[in-house]
């Protein structure tokens, strides 16, 4: 592991449906995640899913977030709300933040689909 991971990162084990090892998952990088036995492997591979995530936004024209972006948007919320939220990320299996990245994700995507 001699590159130094610059996106932060979730880590959380898969269940054994899930295949077991653990996920790693960048929340600036929407959709970009690896897996690995270990900690250690997934992070390695969490480097390469990364690598493969900026080649592709770069074929395509796409921006790629600073690292660290996704951490800027800060936002209160009402406990219900968020309890809501929390119940969502444990029935997909995914942190909170990812969950949000994902929604967020979904409604520009149907709100570019409109105009």
């Amino acid at each position: 592991m001699g590159e130094k991971m610059q996106y932060p990162f979730e880590i959380r084990p898969l269940s054994a449906e899930e295949g077991t090892g653990f996920l790693i998952s960048f929340p600036d990088l929407p959709g970009c995640v690896s897996d690995g036995e270990t900690i250690d492997e997934a992070i390695v591979n969490g480097l390469d899913a990364i690598h493969s995530w900026i080649e592709t936004a770069n074929e395509f024209h796409d921006p790629v977030p600073e690292p660290g972006s996704a951490a800027l948007l800060t936002q209160r919320l009402p406990k219900s709300l968020y309890a809501r939220l929390v119940s969502s990320a444990r029935q997909e299996g995914v942190g909170i933040n990812a969950l949000v990245t994902a929604i967020i994700a979904e409604a520009l995507g149907k709100r570019e689909a409109c105009l």
